[in-house]
């Protein structure tokens, strides 16, 4: 097999279906899916959906289906090999040679997963017999009972040595694969291999499609060494990127916005027990990045839901600093801790379901826990205590990679640090505070000299309101007219540059018509005749769109919309016009996110945020309003 299963399953963990299909289709969240226009047929109402949890798209106009691979496919035409190949660079997947030796790694990866279902069935069926009375007895008394074990295919794992060993050597799997896979225990010293899980109750760990690829036994005997075993890693088990009960908790967390993470297998079943299909947990680790990134995928805010003791707390604190810098618009943690002493299934068996939901309806968002983490317990009663505790907040706000949260986080942070002092806990005046009775509304401070203009009042959709200003949304739109306009009067520059023209944002009307015309286009043919291109624009009726994206064009660069334009000067242009375009996008998106800062909490530091960011966007426009010729009607007026 050229493609191994388990290679294609890897490229597609790495790359969500939404950003793969974002590159064609303009897609906008609708609950836990991804919604847009058909890339397949022309529709004014959006009937094509992407989830990235299921990692496939689904049109509903045209009726196809699939995944990242099938995409590429239908839309550009490539061969699934070219698809594999290119999906897999991006992702950084190193692809098999097509060799004898991958087809026999395969055929030995297939192998493998033969004997670990073997392993699963033989201890399950070791539960049910006369092996397993104690086991069962047991967890009769956690009342997991018969449908549980079922569910969850509960086993037990014999205290005889060589009972799993001697079981699949008469099935003739090799002894060698048996200790690769970590069902046996072997080396120099000692000289005849031996099970690895004796008298346990077993808990098979699978992978996302449900297949058994590992191992967790917990020790009947009190004085066991180790409680709880886990599986070595394997060629099939990597713990760090696993979590345990996810392909069975994909759908309802899907189906209810939220997945939850406890500690352990036992933790996972009372979960489920109590209602909360949902639930995963780690394998005896710490979450790892991996980890909170399959959680992220399946949810916007996981809840965490660690034991009420000192070990659950430190491990919610590791969580924490481990999930904090890959934060994103929408993506964090809340955090559940349980009572003191207790775990969820002794918090199910000793007060009921009803406990289980009130934990999980407390659980905290992540800066509340960044903040009691940093400020429970400790003696502020000096500048420098609170000085040090600032040095130590910031520090942590500063690893978040993504720029608009780390703001957020920031602000939210600096004012409960202001907070702290001893001007606010005496109600005295901060050098930012009205006098007491002064009629001055928040903010409308003495001007000072280097101010920005004023925030203006906002009434609910200020961000419309100004980022569409005439200054700013006019330059924009002969930004987005010389764009487009360029690639429609060169067509072969599409060669380079259509995967950057996909992934541009317009707001003009007329450019994203003829950016989606253009992108079809270049989809049917490996060469793009003007003239051809024109008579396609004329059958779909795109003429005047095109005649008005040229005319915006005209106004920012004359020259770049000349069918004879130097090549050199052109490329270089249409480089420059890209990269502002780009900058003016992200402006916009953090104008819309301090405007909103602003009306919900109105700050001093929300409100220099807003102003910083109409400086930069003042900045653009004036830039631009400088390049734009006028035009007809322009340079005719008075």
């Amino acid at each position: 097999m050229r493609y191994p299963p388990h290679i294609l399953e890897e490229i597609r963990a790495r790359l969500p279906a939404s950003d793969i299909v974002g590159r064609r289709v303009r897609l906008k969240k609708a609950g836990r899916e991804w919604r847009g226009l058909s890339p397949f047929n022309a529709e004014k109402s959006p009937s094509f959906y992407v989830n990235d949890q299921k990692q496939f798209y689904h049109c509903f106009s045209s009726g196809k289906h699939g995944d990242v691979f099938t995409f590429l496919m239908e839309t550009e035409g490539l061969s699934f090999p070219e698809a594999v190949e290119r999906l897999a660079a991006e992702a950084g997947v190193t692809l098999p040679a097509p060799s004898a030796d991958a087809r026999e790694q395969e055929t030995k990866r297939a192998g493998a997963f033969e004997v670990m279902e073997m392993a699963a069935a033989f201890f399950e069926e070791q539960l049910r017999g006369r092996a397993g009375t104690e086991a069962r007895a047991y967890l009769d008394r956690r009342q997991l009972g018969p449908e549980i074990r079922s569910r969850f295919r509960l086993g037990y794992a014999p205290g005889d040595r060589y009972a799993l060993r001697d079981h699949l050597a008469a099935k003739d799997v090799d002894r060698d694969l048996m200790i690769e896979l970590g069902l046996l225990v072997a080396g120099e010293d000692i000289r005849v291999p031996y099970d690895k899980f004796r008298d346990r109750v077993m808990f098979p760990i699978a992978d996302s499609r449900g297949r058994v690829i590992a191992f967790g036994g917990r020790a009947m005997q009190k004085d066991a060494k180790a409680k709880y075993m886990n599986s070595p890693e394997t060629p099939l088990f990597h713990k760090g990127q696993l979590l345990y009960n996810l392909h069975q908790a994909r759908k309802p967390a899907h189906d209810r916005g939220v997945i939850i993470a406890v500690e352990g297998y036992v933790d996972v079943i009372a979960m489920t027990l109590a209602g909360h299909p949902n639930a995963v947990a780690g394998l005896g680790t710490a979450l790892t990045e991996e980890q909170i990134g399959l959680l992220w995928r399946n949810a916007d805010e996981p809840i965490l839901c660690f034991d009420g003791d000192g070990a659950g707390q430190r491990a919610a604190f590791k969580a924490l600093d481990v999930a904090l810098p890959g934060l994103t618009p929408g993506k964090s943690l809340r955090f559940a801790m349980l009572p003191e002493g207790q775990d969820p299934d002794d918090l199910l068996r000793a007060e009921g379901k009803s406990a289980i939901d009130r934990v999980l309806d407390a659980a905290r968002p992540l800066v509340e826990v960044l903040w009691s983490r940093a400020t429970d317990g400790a003696s502020l009663d000096t500048p420098e205590r609170r000085a040090g505790l600032a040095k130590s907040l910031r520090e942590m706000v500063a690893s978040i990679r993504d720029e608009t949260v780390r703001g957020f986080y920031r602000d939210e942070i600096e004012g409960r640090l202001r907070a702290l002092s001893p001007q606010a806990a005496s109600g005295r005046r901060g050098p930012w505070e009205p006098r007491t009775g002064a009629a001055r509304p928040a903010f409308q401070r003495t001007p000072r000299p280097g101010d920005p203009p004023p925030s203006p009042t906002f009434h609910g959709r200020a961000s419309n309101n100004l980022a569409q200003s005439a200054g700013f949304n006019g330059a924009q739109s002969i930004r987005e007219g010389m764009i487009v306009g360029a690639l429609l009067t060169h067509p072969s520059l599409l060669d380079e540059w259509a995967e950057q023209f996909s992934e541009l944002d317009f707001e003009n009307e007329d450019a994203r018509s003829i950016q989606t015309f253009l992108l079809d286009a270049v989809s049917e043919a490996t060469h793009l005749d003007p003239e051809v291109l024109e008579s396609r624009l004329q059958r779909a009726k795109l003429e005047h769109a095109a005649e008005r994206v040229r005319a915006l064009g005209r106004r920012k660069d004359p020259k770049a919309l000349d069918a004879h334009a130097d090549p050199v000067r052109l490329e270089d242009a249409l480089r420059q016009a890209v990269i502002l375009h780009r900058k003016s996008g992200a402006l916009n998106s953090e104008l819309r996110l301090a405007e909103r800062a602003l009306v919900e909490d109105e700050t001093e530091a929300n409100f220099a945020w807003l102003c910083d960011v109409k400086a930069r966007m003042a900045v653009i426009a004036g830039a631009e309003a400088d390049e734009v010729v006028p035009d007809a009607d322009e340079a005719s007026a008075p």
